[in-house]
């Protein structure tokens, strides 16, 4: 298997290659370069080249190079901003996105610099899918939705482009999109328990054990929107609450992402969340720094030229001095580096 490279020596690598194994080659150079910011589920960590992890994706990039077009990579992703002000700035995109979006731009320049014709990759907004389960308002979403394209636009970030909810019901309003959404791609409530119940069991299935691992991760999201300065229900009840919308969370997420698999299918699949070996998705950061938090549950907190995402509370209780930008509220800063490092 081959190893690791240096972008510039690629032309002398390649161009003495038959087509068939250049076209493989290639693409396991370019799937290398994404899979070095991919999150991971489970032990032990796999290696760049790890057949498993590439096999469902490997043939896509494959045929995207034989046919010397951009490899495509579509990523559900900025939904909106957490409606958790101890987490978040407010409800648009600030500096955490901006940085966001430049890193995944910087990933697909890096592609092009193995493969000439380069990536682009797709954000399929999935704010508007379950906004109404998780206590996003819609006219929030709708600003979330314009700002993160204008950002992208003004930023010439030309690698990238969105795709939400939006542009397949044009008709209808929010709840009816819903509706239409998960009448079409939906799977039933019964079905999804079913795979989390067995998902907590020792030597369960993979597909289970994700279900169940996701369900974990979603309510205790859940729980922390909606711990929100000034809200009154007790602990428990807001945990009880939200095991169940968590549910319905996922079912609609994954609705969402059969859509989004139907209407392209020649992408290669991301998620922003830890995969497993082999899952029909890659999991990766949004991020240089690693940090796992998302721009949408965090704020940006800048020490030195480094950015990490913190929650707002965090930040603040750390001394940090909030920066504003274009008259609204865009990251924090933090001197001493130190002090930061401590709590990553």
């Amino acid at each position: 298997m081959t190893t690791p490279f240096a972008p510039k020596a690629l032309a002398s690598q390649l161009a003495s290659l038959a087509p068939d194994q250049w076209a493989n080659e290639t693409a396991l150079r370019v799937m290398a370069e994404l899979m070095q910011h991919r999150r991971s589920a489970g032990a032990p960590k796999c290696s760049a080249y790890c057949p498993a992890c590439l096999a469902p994706h490997l043939s896509k990039v494959v045929t995207a190079v034989e046919q010397n077009i951009p490899v495509t990579f579509v990523l559900p992703a900025f939904p909106g901003k957490s409606p958790n002000t101890a987490k978040v700035l407010g409800h648009l995109p600030d500096l955490a996105e901006r940085e966001s979006l430049e890193f995944l731009q910087q990933l697909c320049e890096r592609i092009q610099q193995i493969y000439a014709p380069g990536a682009a990759m797709i954000l399929c907004s999935d704010g508007r899918v379950f906004s109404d389960i998780v206590g996003m308002r819609e006219e929030d979403v709708s600003a979330y939705q314009r700002e993160i394209s204008a950002m992208i636009r003004e930023l010439g970030l030309t690698k990238l482009s969105t795709f939400n909810l939006d542009e397949i019901y044009e008709d209808v309003n929010f709840d009816q999109m819903r509706t239409h959404l998960m009448e079409n791609f939906g799977a039933s409530l019964e079905s999804l328990q079913m795979k989390v119940r067995r998902g907590g069991l020792e030597g369960c299935a993979r597909e289970d054990a994700d279900a169940h691992r996701m369900y974990l991760g979603i309510t205790r999201f859940l729980v922390e929107d909606a711990s929100h300065p000034g809200q009154t229900q007790s602990r428990t009840a807001i945990q009880k609450d939200c095991k169940v919308r968590a549910y319905e969370v996922i079912r609609r997420s994954n609705a969402w992402s059969e859509l989004v698999a139907e209407r392209f299918p020649d992408a290669v699949r991301l998620s922003i969340h830890p995969q497993t070996c082999g899952s029909a998705k890659l999991g990766i950061m949004l991020l240089k720094a690693g940090s796992w938090m998302t721009p949408w549950h965090g704020v940006a907190v800048k020490f030195g030229e480094n950015t990490v995402l913190l929650k707002r509370a965090k930040a603040e209780a750390l001394g940090a001095r909030m920066v504003q930008s274009s008259g609204r509220p865009s990251h924090f800063e933090l001197p001493e580096r130190r002090r930061v490092l401590r709590v990553i």
